[in-house]
């Protein structure tokens, strides 16, 4: 965990983005460690959270990190905590709380609720595309059919 406060007081003094540091361990040595790049790279989805799952995939070649655990300073974001179940990472650890989060200004509470809601009742307008339905459903469907397709 000191570790990944060090690495978000790296990326905030560099001007990288948030004061927020992520390090992923497997096996007792670190896989990956990050910061929020989000200023650095002008990508919002640069958190702290998928730059380490991302560098992790990488140095192990692979997409599943099942073997791994991640410790960040802070709970992670809707976006974040996704991404770390995609990864199927094997447990998380954190330090602050949202509301400390919030207390500096990201307050991703709006965020959770806003998920909550039925798709129809958000608050940015979301639309199926009806006429295109059947050709997108096609596209699922040649994906069950692909006998080299690698299930995760």
């Amino acid at each position: 965990m000191r570790r990944a406060i060090a690495v978000a007081y790296r990326g905030m003094e560099g001007g990288h983005g948030g004061p927020f540091g992520a390090v992923i361990v497997r096996d007792g040595q670190v896989v990956a460690e990050e910061h929020n790049r989000v200023l650095s790279t002008n990508d919002p989805t640069a958190h702290a959270e998928m730059t380490a799952i991302r560098a992790a995939s990488q140095a192990l070649g692979r997409f599943d990190l099942s073997d791994c655990d991640i410790y960040v300073n802070g709970l992670p974001c809707p976006m974040c905590m996704a991404a770390i179940y995609w990864a199927r990472i094997r447990k998380l650890y954190y330090a602050c709380l949202p509301e400390d989060a919030a207390a500096i200004g990201f307050d991703d509470q709006a965020f959770y609720e806003e998920l909550e809601k039925p798709v129809g009742q958000r608050q940015m307008p979301i639309e199926q595309v009806q006429a295109c339905y059947d050709e997108a459903r096609a596209s699922y469907q040649a994906w069950l059919k692909k006998d080299d397709r690698t299930p995760y």
